[in-house]
């Protein structure tokens, strides 16, 4: 007697399960009522609520030294926002560490700002360099932002994006210390890329055998 033959389990829906995705309302409404608490660090891209690494120190350190190189010179001509939400289309909601935004008096207040409103992003990236890079630069350009630069931590180097379109940025410059740079939008803001970027550690001083013993 032949011995039955058992066709093999699907497998497609088990290895590729259709994935719920979330509108911008859905996830707003979710931070409001505290299933996404204020201290967790997530994003929607592409509808879909992604958890990002926790902020290091060299990332924290190099968010401030970039803050310090700005701000000089915001008065009067953007809006400098830091590791903020914004809204650059349904379903996505990034948080950039820095956005300059064209200059508005009441800062925003009354309005989300929009792709038209943005000047350039700023991503610092260390443990990320590659998603921000790769994959995050060109939802920006998708979305309309007209500038991204990626801080390479590690490299010591930014990654300019300028000329945005569907596809991604058509323009892609890598700039390290001694370079100068100046957004797009803002040409005579001119930055030394040394100005944005943290100090290299300073090594410990080494003691001698003995030294400071009573």
């Amino acid at each position: 007697m032949a011995t039955p033959q058992h066709k093999p389990a699907e497998t497609a829906q088990s290895e590729n399960p259709p994935r719920r995705r979330f509108t911008d309302k859905e996830y707003m409404a979710m931070a409001e009522v505290g299933i996404i608490k204020p201290e967790e660090r997530v994003e929607l891209i592409k509808g879909e609520i992604l958890i990002m690494p926790p902020i290091g120190r060299d990332h924290g350190v190099g968010v401030s030294v970039q803050i310090e190189a700005l701000m000089p010179h915001a008065a009067g001509r953007f809006n400098l926002w830091t590791q903020t939400t914004i809204h650059l289309g349904e379903g996505f909601t990034p948080e950039p560490d820095l956005v300059l935004l064209k200059f508005r008096q009441d800062r925003y207040a009354g309005k989300d700002p929009m792709a038209d409103d943005i000047i350039l992003i700023i991503e610092d990236a260390q443990s990320s360099l590659a998603y921000d890079r790769d994959t995050k630069s060109r939802l920006y350009a998708g979305a309309g932002v007209p500038e991204t630069w990626v801080v390479d931590l590690q490299a010591r180097a930014i990654e300019r994006f300028t000329d945005s379109g569907p596809e991604g940025y058509r323009e892609h410059t890598v700039l390290r210390s001694g370079d100068r740079l100046s957004p797009a939008l803002l040409p005579d803001v001119a930055l030394d890329v040394s100005s944005l970027l943290p100090l290299e550690a300073e090594e410990e001083p080494e003691t001698s055998e003995g030294e400071g013993e009573a």
